[in-house]
């Protein structure tokens, strides 16, 4: 009895899981980024706002579109390979702006997601850290064209935190709420 039990734990641990990386959030990320997430709520509802009523109509919609989907369990997900990814910025400078699709690359280098946006000005390379079924929570640093980033924790000028969501079977998104420049909101759509 006690060998059956022993090989049904073994087989069990052995499974493959989700390549979430977990257990050291709390110790990585820097108290200016943790009042960034403690703000979330309050700061994506301003900036949604403030794009829904200053944004062009096929820019508001395509944000909408964007929102409308709901958040799925990453459970089963795997996030690695090449992406399209594009970002939108609501809020403050501008009210929306949706920019181009560009190329964004996620691997898995055994202890976590790290994501790298390889192509357009403003890139960021980061990892990602589990905050439940739904969600994951991404530290990143951010850099411009082909400087190499800074590592996360250098500042608040590089330094990136957000929230990401699974919204369908090929498409994901990263909110980051107070980023540095330019905009309230910043959203990073992916999709296949």
């Amino acid at each position: 009895m006690r060998r059956l039990m022993f090989i049904a734990i073994a087989t069990i641990l052995a499974a493959p899981a989700p390549a979430l990386a977990t257990g050291e959030l709390q110790s990585m990320i820097t108290p200016a980024d943790q009042t960034r997430l403690d703000g979330y709520g309050a700061v994506r509802k301003e900036a949604i706002d403030e794009a829904r009523k200053g944004g062009s109509p096929s820019e508001v919609a395509i944000l909408d579109g964007i929102l409308r989907k709901p958040a799925q369990s990453f459970a089963g997900f795997d996030m690695t390979g090449a992406w399209q990814c594009r970002t939108i910025k609501a809020g403050n400078l501008s009210p929306l702006v949706v920019y181009g699709w560009f190329r964004c690359r996620v691997t898995d280098d055994g202890s976590g997601w790290r994501l790298q946006k390889l192509t357009g000005s403003q890139r960021t390379t980061g990892r990602f850290f589990d905050d439940g079924d739904k969600r994951l929570v991404y530290l990143g640093s951010g850099s411009v064209n082909d400087d190499r980033p800074p590592p996360y924790g250098s500042g608040p000028e590089s330094d990136q935190v957000g929230y990401a969501f699974r919204t369908g079977a090929r498409e994901w998104r990263i909110e980051f709420p107070s980023p540095h420049n330019e905009s309230k909101l910043d959203i990073l759509e992916l999709r296949r």
